[in-house]
């Protein structure tokens, strides 16, 4: 992998500590104290896992309940790896080594405990399918394709806004997000920041260009993403869309491959609107006009700063990449206790060409938002940094 975070960038702002897990009444000590525990007893009922598996979900239940991170076998397949990026913090509580870091290990454990990687019956088996299935085939999802009906009679400009935000409120739909949350989830408020004239610009002027789209969520996410991706290439404003998703399971509902194709089977069987969007897309991936990406390094626990120079060069080689949801994000500003006025186009210009984050905030890492704006929402005295009820779009040309 290349090396750290270029601080030569021109105004580079001084790097923070990284978010912690260890400070109480953190959105990230919740996540460790609560949703970990939920998750491996969700994830243990959702297969009929053998009594070896069953046993090993007992050993990480425990282990995340204790807040000691065990090291993985030494068979497994990127011990080496996680042994290397583990220095120094295999042993310790989960809660105190950086958020981003443990956060991602407990996951990597949940795959190891599942037998994901092992020789046995359940390698390749999804932990989280049932969950994405159930979502992806609720009611809900046919009343969202049906809406887009009714965007085909919006004006250009208007329908392109509606897909768009279309797309970032989907981000809501993460569940993970959801484990720990009790009741329906708070009304949504607007945007914190919108860049939406930059982003349009910036396709604009490259058009027909080469997008990245990095996709976050599967299920009632990624099929607005897909919608989006339709858009871009229906209207010439991409000529290729690469769409870059995790290779395996990773973060509860993070999209697959498999994912991918589930919602392009599930929006090209849906009537109107949403069945002519799935049909081109079919189509587009058949054409290599959309092209998917599933690069290891979409799991490992490290910002983009510290992204391998052939998944630079992929980026470099975009006219705009666009990154989805609150964990790119995190990845993107590298998870720090940044100043929340750091500008968003400062902490990100290490990034090898034009950026667009659509994000609604789920956790702590912020950037880019006005003084002003900051003020107003705490005053409100209203939680808004982690709930799910903001969103923005940042762009950096």
């Amino acid at each position: 992998m290349s090396g750290a975070r270029d601080e030569t960038v021109a105004d580079a702002p001084p790097i923070p500590p990284p978010i912690m897990g260890n400070v109480p009444g953190s959105y990230a000590l919740t996540v460790f104290r609560e949703r970990h525990p939920v998750l491996v007893r969700q994830v243990a009922r959702a297969l009929p896992y053998d009594p070896d598996r069953r046993r090993a979900l007992d050993r990480l239940l425990d282990e995340v309940v204790r807040d000691v991170m065990e090291p993985l076998e030494p068979s497994a397949h990127d011990g080496a790896a996680w042994a290397e990026w583990g220095r120094g913090r295999i042993g310790r509580r989960y809660v105190d080594v950086p958020f981003l870091w443990g956060e991602s290990y407990f996951y990597r454990k949940l795959l190891e405990a599942t037998g994901y990687f092992g020789d046995g019956p359940w390698r390749g088996v999804d932990p989280f399918g049932p969950m994405k299935q159930a979502e992806l085939d609720g009611p809900v999802v046919d009343g969202e394709m049906a809406a887009l009906d009714e965007t085909a009679a919006l004006p250009a400009d208007e329908r392109a806004r509606a897909l768009l935000l279309g797309a970032l409120w989907g981000n809501r739909a993460d569940l993970s997000f959801g484990i720990t949350l009790e009741g329906d989830h708070e009304r949504a408020n607007g945007l914190v920041v919108d860049d939406g004239p930059l982003l349009w610009s910036l396709l604009e002027a490259a058009a027909p260009g080469r997008i990245c789209l990095v996709a976050d969520n599967a299920g009632r996410e990624l099929l607005p993403d897909l919608v989006l991706a339709d858009h871009l290439l229906t209207c010439g404003l991409a000529g290729e869309i690469v769409l870059h998703v995790k290779p395996v399971p990773y973060f509860v509902s993070d999209a697959t491959p498999a994912d991918v194709l589930a919602c392009l089977r599930r929006l090209a069987a849906a009537p109107g609107r949403a069945g002519e969007a799935g049909a081109r897309l079919w189509g587009a991936m058949e054409e290599g006009r959309l092209t998917l990406r599933a690069h290891p390094f979409a799991c490992a626990p490290l910002p983009y700063s510290d992204m391998p120079d052939d998944l630079r060069k992929e980026f470099a080689s975009a006219s705009l990449t666009i990154m989805k949801g609150d964990l790119n994000y995190r990845r993107l500003v590298g998870d720090r206790m940044w100043p929340v006025t750091t500008p968003f186009a400062a902490v990100t210009g290490y990034f090898p060409g034009p950026v667009v984050a659509l994000r609604t905030l789920k956790s702590d890492a912020l950037v880019g938002v006005p003084e002003r704006t900051l003020a107003e929402l705490d005053a409100s005295g209203r939680p808004w940094r982690t709930t799910g009820t903001h969103a923005m779009v940042q762009a950096r040309p």
